[in-house]
């Protein structure tokens, strides 16, 4: 499984209303619509920004912080963000994210600028930045993320298989 895009760069500790800001998050219910309000509050018009298929968020330490609304990691889906790579995620949203089938990678992400190219090849754990030639390894994901993700998500998951894979 492999991911390519466009970087856009954020710092630490980026909370779920930064992501999705809860003026919002009530009143609009489909997601698509929704996104277009996508970090509105800390960088203005993003979802303009956004290559669909070909972005990817790329954030330093504690990424979706705060509430455990499934909203935030939803609407970055629904933008046509590919995945986010960060130092670490926060719990809860890092457990909705996989739920819904949004690709997240922890790594050092200190060296990743705005608008480099990654290509991450989850099945060796390598990024490779195409920008500075760096290589950044990280842990690759285990058969299950990897087929949550394949699947877009748990719901679909369960679908196919019916149950929990042991």
């Amino acid at each position: 499984m492999n991911f390519e895009g466009k970087v856009f760069k954020f710092g630490d500790s980026i909370n779920t209303d930064w992501i999705i800001s809860g003026r919002y998050k009530f009143s609009i219910t489909d997601m698509k619509k929704l996104s277009q309000y996508l970090f509105e509050d800390i960088r203005p018009n993003f979802y303009k920004e956004i290559i669909p298929n070909k972005s990817i968020i790329v954030a330093g330490e504690n990424f979706g912080m705060g509430s455990s609304r499934e909203q935030a990691p939803w609407v970055i889906k629904e933008s046509g963000i590919v995945c986010i790579v960060a130092k670490s995620f926060a719990r809860i949203f890092y457990r909705n994210a996989f739920n819904i089938g949004l690709p997240l990678i922890e790594t050092d992400t200190s060296s990743i600028a705005e608008a480099n190219t990654l290509r991450i090849d989850v099945d060796n754990g390598i990024m490779h930045n195409s920008s500075t030639n760096e290589a950044l390894e990280f842990i690759p994901w285990n058969s299950f993320r990897k087929e949550l993700v394949a699947c877009g998500g748990i719901i679909n998951y369960l679908q196919k298989h019916k149950d929990f894979k042991i």
